[in-house]
């Protein structure tokens, strides 16, 4: 198969969709791989290291979308729309529940999409989005600690306090992996937290995790309003598979917040958990509103693109090969594959995607 690699051209995305032992691995049984000139630049890899691995290098996205698979990290920005073809087939995060545009866009090509993030194995792991998840929470309070200093807007809080002054308190809205992670970082700079979930199943796990470092909370709309008004850092952390996320925090609560203080909302690029938060970019990553900084970058990991990028492809390496190997085949081979098919000949063909377009169903 012909697999192309282009180069992220979303905001201060530097990772890129394959590593040169991503490359070296499809060649080796026989794959042609076709790299954007520059494309792993941001990540650390050279256009030589790609050729030594056996790539081929091209000078424009066209020759990128002319192959039969198309390998990325982030979804195709409108630039790149009328590249997609109805014989591609399109690997990479796409989040469509929370973006019109971009599945009409896909719907029309007639190509082949399949999401990572719904990827998703029987036991219900979404092994695509956990790495990314992993680093975007750990992410979330680290940035989160920088916006809190008084020269970026923030409140002046240290999250860790010191003795004498009390430690800075981190709500956690969602106890899966990027709730997890945030939480282990606010925990490791000496802050309070507090996490809020509807999984009491998933309570018991984190308090076997971490003890009584932190207080756990069903989440209601009283326990939640609670925590967010009491918080210097709020962190959006919840995730529905392949829908749009649920909004927790409503403006009006928003408003009743410490002034100054922080939101990560990591659910963003899901249409976000809090009303208030809008996406942002790593340009220009933070804005006030209702007298609280808020932060909604959708590809946080892009800001550590060295381990981001070999953390993904270790992810999605064997099926890329899979895909590679038996083309659209691997997806009846394979039935957490099969998941992650969002948009097939024209058609919707993921559930969640489905209801939050139903207008768009044929």
């Amino acid at each position: 198969m012909k697999i192309g690699v282009p180069n992220e051209i979303k905001d201060r995305e530097f990772r890129v969709g394959l590593t040169p032992a991503g490359v070296a691995t499809l060649t080796a049984r026989s794959h042609q791989v076709f790299i954007e000139t520059d494309a792993g630049i941001g990540s650390g890899f050279s256009d030589a290291e790609y050729i030594a691995a056996g790539a081929e290098i091209v000078a424009t996205p066209q020759e990128v979308y002319a192959q039969d698979m198309v390998v990325k990290v982030k979804e195709p920005l409108p630039s790149e729309y009328p590249l997609l073809h109805s014989q591609l087939i399109l690997f990479t995060y796409l989040h469509l529940a929370a973006d019109r545009q971009l599945t009409e866009a896909l719907i029309k090509s007639g190509a082949t999409c399949i999401a990572y993030e719904t990827v998703q194995l029987d036991n219900g792991q979404l092994p695509l989005l956990v790495p990314m998840s992993i680093i975007a929470g750990r992410l979330s309070v680290q940035f989160g600690a920088h916006y809190l200093t008084k020269q970026q807007g923030g409140s002046g809080v240290l999250l860790g306090g010191i003795p004498g002054v009390k430690a800075g308190h981190v709500v956690v809205l969602g106890g899966g992996v990027v709730g997890t992670e945030a939480a282990r970082m606010a925990i490791g700079l000496g802050a309070r937290v507090t996490i809020l979930d509807v999984n009491l199943h998933r309570l018991g796990e984190l308090e076997s995790l971490f003890g009584s470092r932190v207080q756990l909370l069903y989440s209601t709309a009283s326990n939640v309003a609670e925590a967010v008004m009491s918080a210097d850092l709020v962190i959006g952390a919840v995730l529905i598979t392949g829908k749009r996320a649920p909004t927790l925090v409503k403006r009006e609560l928003v408003q009743k917040m410490r002034s100054h203080s922080v939101i990560v909302d990591v659910a963003v690029d899901q249409g976000g958990c809090i009303e208030t938060v809008r996406t942002t970019s790593h340009t220009a990553p933070v804005y006030e509103e209702e007298g609280v900084l808020h932060y909604g970058v959708p590809n946080m990991p892009g800001a550590v693109p060295w381990t981001a990028t070999q953390a993904l492809v270790n992810a999605t390496l064997p099926y890329t090969c899979a895909l590679a190997d038996f083309g659209l085949a691997a997806i009846e081979r394979d039935r957490a594959l099969a998941k992650g098919v969002n948009i097939q000949n024209g058609r919707i063909v993921y559930d969640a995607v489905a209801e939050a377009f139903p207008d768009l169903l044929k």
